[in-house]
C-alpha cells in the first residue's frame, strides 16, 4: 500500500466511519480529529483554539484579535500578524503534510486534498448521500429530532463548504475537485467501502 487517501464528506454521510473501515482494511491510520492534537503539538497553538476553529472560518476581525491573545508559538514576522483562523489553518495544513510524509494513511476533511495536491500517491474521495439517509443517521447518532438534524446538517455543510472554498483554489463537493465521488446511501457503508477498496487497489497498483 503506497496511497495517501483524503476523504471529503457531507455531514451525515458516514464519511468518518468509511475512513475508519478503509484504514482497518489496509492496516493504516485514519486521521480525523486527531489532526487537531497533532497540529497543537507541532505548532504550539492552544488545542482549544484549534478545536473551536476546526473547519470553521471566521470573518470577524475583532474575534480574531481577541482570540489571538490566547495562542502562542512562533511570534515573529508575518505569522504574528495573521488572524488566529489563518494560524489554525496553517497549523493543520503543516500537520497534514507531515502525516502524509510518515506513510500511507487516510485523512478526513480539513482541506487535506488541497494540502497534499502535489503528491503523486494522493487519491481524493468525496462522500455524499441522500438527505433522507443523512437525517436518519444524525437523528440516531445524536438522539435529536428530525428538525434539529436537518438544521445541524445544513449548518455543518455550510461551515465545511465555506472553510474549503475560502482556503483552497477548488470547490467543495464539486466532482472536478476529486478523483471519485460516491453516494454512500446507494450501497450502505459496507457496500461503499467494498467499492472504494477496488478503486483504491486499482490506483495503488499504478504507483
Amino acid at each position: 500500500m503506497k496511497t495517501v487517501i483524503t476523504i471529503g464528506r457531507r455531514f451525515g454521510t458516514g464519511g468518518h466511519e468509511i475512513g475508519e473501515k478503509l484504514a482497518d482494511h489496509y492496516g493504516i491510520k485514519c486521521y480525523d480529529r486527531e489532526i487537531i492534537s497533532r497540529a497543537a503539538k507541532d505548532s504550539g497553538l492552544c488545542e482549544e483554539i484549534l478545536e473551536h476553529h476546526d473547519e470553521r472560518p471566521t470573518s470577524s476581525f475583532l474575534y480574531n484579535l481577541v482570540m489571538d491573545a490566547y495562542s502562542f508559538g512562533n511570534h515573529t514576522g508575518a505569522y504574528v500578524d495573521m488572524p488566529i483562523s489563518h494560524k489554525v489553518f496553517i497549523a493543520q495544513f503543516d500537520a497534514i503534510k507531515q502525516l502524509a510524509e510518515e506513510g500511507p494513511c487516510i485523512i478526513v476533511g480539513r482541506c487535506a486534498d488541497y494540502a497534499l495536491a502535489e503528491r503523486k500517491n494522493l487519491l481524493r474521495i468525496f462522500i455524499d448521500a441522500d438527505m433522507e439517509c443523512r437525517v436518519k443517521r444524525i437523528c440516531e447518532k445524536f438522539d435529536i429530532p428530525e428538525g434539529k438534524a436537518k438544521e445541524r446538517i445544513a449548518r455543518t455543510d455550510k461551515e465545511r463548504s465555506s472553510y474549503y472554498n475560502y482556503y483552497s483554489t477548488a470547490k467543495w463537493g464539486h466532482a472536478s475537485t476529486y478523483d471519485l465521488c460516491i453516494n454512500s446511501s446507494r450501497l450502505g457503508i459496507d457496500g461503499t467501502v467494498d467499492v472504494l477498496t477496488k478503486f483504491i487497489d486499482a490506483f495503488d497498483a499504478t504507483l
